[in-house]
């Protein structure tokens, strides 16, 4: 499978240690809730453009199938409009992994998964994915602040890891627990 390949050669050599001692189904549980989240998202990626688009608004985590997984619903509006989406993270026991699958309400499209886990509060997740045409490898990044704040990192890289250029920065701050 070529993602696995990908990964191997993206992630940085501490990747092989993301997943924690214990089973890690539970990584994720501190993040169930409601969260303020303020986004910061780069307007053309790959490009050399500079230009950030700021959002702010919610996202709400709620545990699924039976605490095996989560769905994640972000509702952000900014200057250039809104973006609204859903993000399945599904546990994979046997490989010990997470697999993130994110679907925008703009397009209806679902974007490719991107795997991983998580090491001492810190989640990396890689993956692929196409962007205008061309493919690119995908950075995922989730980085616990305490108990009542997170950022989440997106970055891509059209070098096959060597560089990786920050596309996507979301803080979110805990404002109550999940409905």
């Amino acid at each position: 499978m070529a993602l696995l390949t990908l990964n191997a050669s993206a992630q940085p050599s501490h990747a092989a240690s993301t997943v924690a001692s214990d089973d890690g189904q539970k990584d994720f549980d501190w993040g169930i809730g409601t969260w303020k989240t303020e986004l910061r998202r780069l307007a053309k990626p790959l490009s050399g453009s500079k230009e950030w688009v700021d959002y702010a608004g919610t996202s709400v985590v709620r545990k699924v199938l039976d605490g095996r997984a989560n769905l994640v619903e972000l509702r952000v509006a900014g200057p250039t409009g809104k973006i609204e989406g859903a993000s399945l993270r599904l546990y994979n026991p046997q490989a010990r992994q997470w697999s993130l699958h994110y679907a925008s309400i703009r397009n209806g499209a679902l974007t490719r998964p991107v795997h991983g886990g998580f090491h001492d509060g810190h989640g990396a997740f890689y993956g692929e994915e196409d962007l205008d045409g061309k493919a690119i490898l995908v950075r995922f990044v989730i980085t616990q602040l305490n108990a009542d704040s997170a950022r989440f990192e997106q970055a891509y890289s059209e070098d096959g890891g060597r560089t990786w250029e920050t596309n996507w920065i979301a803080v979110v701050t805990r404002v109550g627990d999940a409905d």
